[in-house]
């Protein structure tokens, strides 16, 4: 029997964590693909109605999390690590409140257009939210580790990729912007989205973790 196979065996079955887990991240990903769409929103209407949305989402990404740490409070069995767990669901978590926050921002600061670095790294945030995605959806059974590790490796590339985004960015509006208070708003959204990759990383660590303690 496939190493896969047996893992299905060992594993706990459940029929709370996983489910709230997908419900999490499907929401992560629906967040992700709303902030991208504001590279296209060209009135000021539209952008405020996605913003509003993405709001939206974050209050319901802050309901899956409370329901997963309630779970973890009144279930003495857990599908893995309690503490893989607790920070997974933290993490995907945390995705969602930077690009609210990334999103406010715009907002807040009267962003006009969204510079490249702006549109790129929401770009490679909803590219990390798929593959996070992916791999959390494998975890249920373990029925195709595969498929999870290379979601975890594309994270990560996509991780090194908002990194050099970022760090041309930052060069860039130093270079270029002659209005000191616009440099520090556009830098601080840029460091958000920037962020963002970061925990997507975080949450890839984790479930690198789960696989290397159910092996």
């Amino acid at each position: 029997m496939r190493l896969d196979g047996i893992l299905q065996y060992l594993i706990p079955k459940d029929k709370k964590f996983f489910p709230l887990f997908e419900q999490a991240t499907a929401n992560l990903l629906k967040t992700s693909e709303t902030l991208y769409s504001l590279a296209d929103a060209v009135s000021p209407e539209r952008r405020k109605e996605i913003i509003r949305e993405i709001e939206r989402l974050e209050h319901v990404g802050d309901n899956f999390t409370h329901m997963i740490y309630n779970e973890l409070d009144t279930n003495f069995i857990t599908p893995f690590d309690r503490e893989d767990i607790h920070e997974l669901a933290s993490v995907i978590d945390d995705v969602v409140d930077l690009i609210h926050g990334s999103a406010k921002r715009i907002d807040l600061y009267k962003i006009g257009e969204l510079s490249v670095p702006m549109i790129k790294l929401s770009e490679l945030i909803m590219k990390g939210s798929q593959e996070l995605n992916v791999a959390v959806c494998n975890l249920r059974n373990m029925k195709d580790l595969s498929a999870i590790k290379e979601a975890c490796v594309k994270i990560h590339s996509l991780e090194n990729h908002a990194d050099e985004v970022f760090n041309n960015g930052i060069a860039r509006l130093f270079e270029e912007e002659k209005d000191p208070m616009m440099v520090i708003k556009l830098k601080e959204i840029l460091a958000t989205l920037e962020t963002a990759t970061d925990k997507l990383e975080d949450a890839a660590d984790v479930i690198h973790s789960i696989l290397i303690k159910t092996s």
